[in-house]
């Protein structure tokens, strides 16, 4: 694993200066790595997907347990740094990694299946340190385009753990909350300090570990993401009102929110994604 003078050494060498634009805060202690690989609970049936593996860290302490891993990296000094990393460092395992230099929030599985090459196996879980600034629509991508991901284990911005992992009803849950529970079932899995990384960045982290679980039936998803997205844009606001634009006026969506057995005068935060399911088949199926 790379160490704080590995990971400046290799900086260097590259003349890197990391960017807040790319979130790029290296992880350097190894007792964190493992922590993570350990809470990740990977196995050596796993294909893993790292996005953002940066300077390898993680990298190097996933592969030992895997079966593969598939870094997506959108710096292209660091993605093309990654792979000789790991033949410096772990040659026996150099086989066991893919690189895709691409933009996690564009890549597609067919990228992916083509740069693993045939009999490389999809992606079967997600393991990483995500880009603070693009974390929630990074992993909703992911989630959307591989379904074959069965579980995951993040590393974002503390507040955005929080938000991923609240319940209906609790002060942190909102549109991400209720997106993400239509793919998978998120819990928090504990704080990361601020000097486990290079730079130190300026908020808290956390981990946010996921199990993928079937999504509602009786409508799909953009249908649903669009009640979600209506409903939060005016959270303080009774469904009633919040979901006027959404159905064409009130007294659609009053409609549409009985027919769904809710009360029209209930905010947003009291809704599960599964209730924000049956409002939008509601509207579907109204005359």
């Amino acid at each position: 694993m790379l160490g704080p003078a590995d990971v400046r050494v290799l900086a260097d060498r590259l003349g890197l200066r990391p960017t807040k634009k790319l979130g790029q805060n290296f992880v350097h202690d190894a007792n964190t790595v493992r922590r993570i690989v350990k809470a990740s609970g990977i196995g050596p049936d796993d294909v893993v997907l790292e996005v953002g593996p940066g300077l390898g860290s993680l990298t190097l302490g996933l592969l030992p347990g895997a079966a593969r891993v598939h870094a997506v990296e959108i710096d292209p000094a660091l993605a093309g740094l990654l792979a000789e990393t790991v033949a410096d460092r772990a040659p026996g395992l150099a086989e066991r990694l893919t690189v895709t230099g691409a933009d996690a929030l564009r890549v597609g599985a067919a990228e992916l299946a083509a740069d693993a090459g045939p009999g490389a196996g999809v992606p079967t879980a997600i393991v990483a340190n995500l880009p603070y600034n693009v974390a929630v629509p990074v992993l909703l991508h992911l989630l959307a385009e591989l379904p074959g991901i069965e579980r995951g284990l993040v590393m974002v911005q503390a507040e955005v753990a929080d938000r991923l992992a609240a319940r209906p009803g609790s002060r942190e849950y909102g549109a991400p909350s209720a997106k993400l529970a239509w793919y998978a079932d998120a819990r928090r899995a504990g704080p990361v300090p601020r000097a486990v990384f290079w730079p130190v960045p300026g908020v808290d982290s956390g981990l946010l570990h996921f199990a993928r679980h079937d999504p509602p039936t009786g409508t799909d998803r953009a249908a649903t993401f669009a009640v979600i997205e209506a409903a939060f844009a005016q959270r303080r606001k009774a469904l009633r009102g919040a979901l006027a634009g959404w159905a064409g006026s009130p007294a659609a969506a009053e409609t549409a929110l009985r027919a769904a057995g809710i009360d029209p005068t209930t905010r947003a935060e009291r809704l599960s994604v599964a209730d924000f399911a049956r409002v939008a088949q509601s509207r579907v199926v109204q005359p």
